[in-house]
């Protein structure tokens, strides 16, 4: 957390972000939380379902993002202290507010990226 703050400090304001959401799944983890708290394993879910072939997350990797989503103050994490462990993850004030830049995001994918890519269009050919 000291480098996002000291790209902050240093007047990059666009580097502190860019660390703050750098990793595989952070912006897929809080467009999935918009609609509400989810617990580990629904999130879990969540990442594997629309995922190209890609392979399973591990778990370790999950609660690694999980844990700097919520460091970073974009998600917080409620344990309920109950046996089975019960644990959810929700949006705070300030991920909430990072819903919109998300969709502004996969408005531009859908309309820049959607097209075939010129080197599978010519390998096609």
């Amino acid at each position: 957390m000291a480098k996002a703050k000291s790209a902050l400090t240093c007047g990059c304001p666009v580097a502190a972000f860019q660390k703050m959401i750098s990793g595989k799944y952070k912006l897929r983890i809080v467009w999935d939380l918009k609609d509400g708290p989810r617990r580990y394993g629904e999130i879990r879910t969540g990442l594997l379902r629309g995922s190209d072939g890609s392979s399973e997350i591990a778990p370790r990797v999950l609660s690694r993002e999980l844990k700097a989503l919520t460091e970073s103050g974009l998600i917080d994490r409620r344990d309920y202290g109950l046996v089975p462990p019960k644990v959810e993850y929700r949006l705070t004030r300030k991920g909430k507010s990072f819903v919109p830049v998300i969709a502004a995001i996969r408005d531009w994918g859908a309309r820049h990226l959607a097209q075939a890519n010129p080197v599978e269009m010519i390998a096609a050919e």
